[in-house]
């Protein structure tokens, strides 16, 4: 399809309970292999629904043309941004929903439709967001490459398909073709089965390339080459990178930490795990996981590689996970459980799980209580994973009606502990002085995070010194309002990457009934030319700038006292008035020396009486009859005008009847909440939009659109935020403190019959050798989604949980409470542009290590950060001595990986495909 989707114009939609219907029957159908669907921005499509629930064709919430702007990287390729969110960012739409929406309301012009196919994967049906890009290019010349996009579901034989497209590739009919899959920069992996699919294949984002003649050994051998000098690489054990296979540092991460995690890669590199997969466990993956598991451990612990590229492990992991299918960001906390869970069921000792009823305490005694649930537990699991990380908590529920006391003894495999969360909010704002010569300004504020729009306007005021009640607080968007908020509005309502703008008002207490109105304004420039197209005569216009919300007493309401109060708000990026006199008494001397106007603000003539205008008290700016003539009344006009001048000229000492025309710096516009459509008369709203029309010459001469763009920063920018710091052992006093269950989530309690919100508290009973401490950083509530980043301190050595576990020593051989560190799983940045690194201790050597996808660096126990996101400890009665004497690290000595740094989404060793022909 076109890069440009846009229609044209729109046909008549049908009415809004009919649209609302129609597309909401049609998106309840189901996902089926190879059917279309389409993208379209959650803003365009909430404010759609907005607008159709409203039940007025004429309601502010029209959503004008469709408009996915911020789901692109930019607009010159239209690249998709990465790790964008369904229901948060976009929702999906079937494509005979896609084509009718299209078809009622249009598409911003040259925007492409985000047409994705629906694939057949294993576990799932889903829409490929994002498909496997791939370069192709000549093995000869990488510098020229062509940009490709599979779906995980088509073959490998459609790349040498394509290729032989390329009219510059042609290949030879009798040419035998050698697909070579580049893993790293130095070594290449052979693909023999061209049948297989993308995703059997491994195959990530990366370049293709092949080489149209006959084949030589020269390539061959420069390719085996490159494989064994890589094999002679001998660096310590367990010191390797992971190479991202884009957006894939969560997974890197959590596997660093699991490899040195001592038992259990001690335990694969005995090949312990071949007597134990269990191929008949229908919880598990028929082994597949451990087994794909086993082999990137072995690698890594081989020494004979600077980093490993997981690609088998992570297609199977998406094979049995279809949430981690493709390429988004995902939590390296998920991952870790899944891959705990699938290594647990895969290598389960217990062939067939016997059924075991659990029993309550019914007052019995803890100790028994607890050995029975151990017990129970091992009937029906029995692993290396159950041997190493898998613990004892006692929880107690408690009704609230009856006073039922249920006591049960529940595994875990790791703990999640909150963070003390805070009551403060830290928001961003840009203020919008009434001063014309102030720029915006703007400011960090605290505020209540259960607060509201009025807290914020507190918080405000105490920086500016205007009264909270003069105002208005608005999210904007693409040029627009995409939301005025009231004073009662939640807070949480406000998202920290909207851009939330305060604008100043003239008094306070505005409202509907009051003397002044509150008018957002946009801006906006008129195209040279009638858009006939469409259907209509007139021009055609694009937002641009900020827009403006301003207050306006009611008697000013009029076009020609609209204009000059807008003339003077935009004086500082406008030249103003002034010179467009000037410069038109200048061009015209002829016409007289006369300095009365014969012209209104709007850009009308009217030579017989006074404005139409004056004296409008309505609540909004309303036309008063059509804004511009047809262009042959325009001609008309234009001669009598010049007749009449003609006519002045003869009578020199008479007054001239005919007043000078002046022509206006913009004209004004009623239009909806979207600056899209034009209003009528009498369509006066509670929030009345105006547009400001530029005539694009005059927009050129006498706007500074750079000027009107730049802000400054208050110094409250410039004072970081103090972030908390608590310790680690407190956040374990919050997982085991009484709480109250939601109301998602009830106890149902048998002595009442019902669910109940029941009081819970968790104790630790015991624990294991390696104990998982998940710090849970990310909080998603109803309404909002934040990451917490409180520092939490927490100790390398000596973590004593003596004080925290019910279950006391009651001889010598039971093993102490103490923990040290062996790895962390680091998470930096905010929700959607977050990145995950790890720091691990090593168990052969005792060295420290900063893993950041394939590279590799010597880390000091000083350096590991408050970024923590998971904590692995290992009990000291089970951590051996190193076995080999650790390196020495200096300034002189290289790091073990030779490629550069990766981030998510960028390869530094891409993926790459190689044909070759004999």
């Amino acid at each position: 399809m076109a890069a440009n989707s846009s229609t044209g114009s729109a046909t008549e939609p049908p009415g809004l309970e009919t649209q609302w219907r129609e597309i909401d029957n049609l998106s309840q159908q189901q996902l089926r292999a190879g059917d279309s669907w389409y993208l379209l921005d959650k803003r365009w499509y909430d404010q759609w629904k907005e607008y159709v629930h409203a039940g007025d064709q004429n309601s502010s919430s029209y959503p004008g043309k469709i408009d996915n702007t911020e789901l692109y990287e930019d607009l010159d390729s239209y690249h998709l941004k990465e790790r964008l969110s369904e229901n948060e960012d976009f929702v999906l739409v079937p494509a005979e929903a896609w084509h009718k929406l299209l078809s009622w309301y249009d598409m911003m012009d040259n925007q492409p439709p985000l047409e994705r196919k629906v694939v057949d994967l294993p576990s799932t049906v889903k829409v490929e967001v994002y498909p496997v890009e791939i370069y192709l290019c000549l093995s000869s010349n990488m510098e020229s490459t062509v940009s490709a996009c599979f779906s995980r579901a088509d073959k490998i034989r459609e790349y040498r398909l394509l290729m032989d497209r390329k009219s510059i590739w042609t290949l030879k009919n009798t040419a035998e073709s050698r697909l070579w899959m580049r893993s790293t920069d130095t070594s290449s992996e052979r693909l023999r089965n061209l049948n297989m699919t993308v995703l059997d294949a491994c195959l990530s984002s990366g370049m293709v390339k092949y080489t149209p003649t006959i084949y030589t050994p020269k390539l061959w051998s420069s390719v085996m080459r490159n494989s064994a000098d890589e094999d002679s690489y001998r660096g310590p054990p367990g010191v390797c990178g992971l190479t991202n296979l884009g957006n894939t540092c969560f997974m890197n991460s959590a596997l660093q930490c699991l490899s040195n995690t001592p038992p259990l890669t001690e335990y694969f590199l005995r090949n312990s795990y071949l007597e134990e997969l269990n191929f008949t466990n229908p919880l598990g993956m028929k082994g597949e996981i451990a087994e794909a598991y086993a082999d990137v451990i072995k690698q890594m612990w081989s020494g004979r590689h600077y980093s490993v590229v997981p690609r088998v492990f992570k297609t199977k992991v998406g094979h049995f996970a279809s949430q981690f299918l493709g390429y988004q960001q995902h939590d390296s906390q998920e991952l870790l459980s899944f891959l705990l869970d699938g290594l647990h069921e895969d290598l389960n000792r217990v062939k067939k799980k016997e059924y075991i009823e659990l029993r309550d305490a019914d007052g019995r005694p803890d100790q028994e209580v607890a050995e029975e649930a151990w017990r129970n537990h091992l009937r029906r699991n029995d692993s290396v994973i159950v041997d190493t990380f898998h613990g004892l908590f006692k929880s107690t529920l408690v009704c609230p009606e009856c006073n039922k006391v249920s006591v049960t003894f529940d595994p875990f495999c790791y703990l999640s502990v909150p963070l003390p969360v805070s009551k403060e909010r830290v928001m961003e704002v840009f203020y919008v002085s009434l001063d014309p010569t102030a720029k915006p300004t703007q400011y960090r504020l605290i505020v209540p995070k259960a607060g509201q729009v009025i807290d914020l306007c507190t918080a405000l005021s105490q920086a500016t010194g205007v009264p909270p009640n003069q105002m208005a607080v608005a999210d904007v968007f693409n040029h627009r309002f995409y939301r005025i908020y009231q004073a009662d509005e939640s807070l949480s309502c406000i998202l920290d990457r909207d851009d939330i703008f305060v604008y100043q008002l003239s008094s306070g207490c505005v409202d509907q009934e009051g003397e002044e109105v509150v008018m957002a304004i946009y801006m906006r420039e008129r195209s040279h030319y009638r858009d006939y197209g469409s259907g209509s005569n007139s021009y055609s216009t694009s937002l641009f700038g900020h827009p403006l919300l301003i207050s306006v007493p009611r008697a000013q309401c009029t076009r020609e006292d609209l204009y000059q109060l807008l003339l003077k708000r935009l004086a500082p990026s406008s030249e103003g008035e002034e010179r467009a006199e000037e410069e038109e008494s200048s061009s015209e001397p002829d016409r007289g020396s006369s300095t009365e106007e014969g012209q209104s603000a709007s850009g009308s003539t009217d030579t017989n009486s006074q404005d139409a205008t004056d004296g409008d008290q309505s609540t909004g700016v309303e036309p008063s009859g059509k804004e511009e003539e047809d262009e042959d009344e325009e001609e008309e006009e234009e001669e009598e005008a010049a007749s009449c001048a003609q006519a002045n000229k003869r009578l020199p000492g008479r007054r001239r009847y005919t007043e000078r025309q002046k022509k206006a710096l913009f004209t004004i516009q009623a239009v909806n909440s979207n600056g899209t459509t034009e209003r009528g008369m009498g369509e006066a709203d509670a929030q009345p939009y105006i547009a400001i029309d530029w005539d694009p010459d005059m927009k050129k001469k006498y706007y500074n659109e750079n000027e009107a763009e730049k802000y400054i920063k208050h110094q409250s920018m410039d004072v970081p935020h103090q972030q908390i710091t608590v310790q680690l052992q407190e956040c374990i006093e919050l997982f085991t403190t009484v709480e109250t269950l939601e109301e998602e989530n009830p106890w149902y309690c048998p002595t009442c019959k019902k669910h109940q919100l029941a009081t819970k508290k968790l104790d630790l009973w015991s624990l294991p050798e390696v104990l998982i401490i998940h710090l849970k950083r990310f909080s998603y509530t109803k309404y909002s989604r934040e990451k917490l980043d409180t520092i939490v301190e927490f100790p390398l050595r000596d973590l004593d949980f003596s004080g925290f576990l019910l279950k006391k020593t009651v001889n010598s051989t039971e093993p102490p409470c103490r923990y040290d560190l062996i790895s962390v799983s680091n998470h930096y940045g905010g929700l959607r542009d977050g990145h995950y690194t790890s720091y691990a201790r090593n168990k052969d050597n005792g060295q420290w290590y900063y893993f950041d996808d394939s590279k590799v660096t010597y880390a000091r126990e000083e350096q590991i950060t408050s970024a923590a996101y998971l904590l692995f400890y290992q009990r000291q009665d089970k951590i051996r001595q190193p076995t080999v004497p650790p390196p020495v690290p200096s300034s002189s000595q290289p790091e073990n990986h030779v490629s550069s740094q990766t981030h998510d989404g960028m390869d530094g060793a891409s993926s790459c495909v190689s044909m070759e022909t004999d």
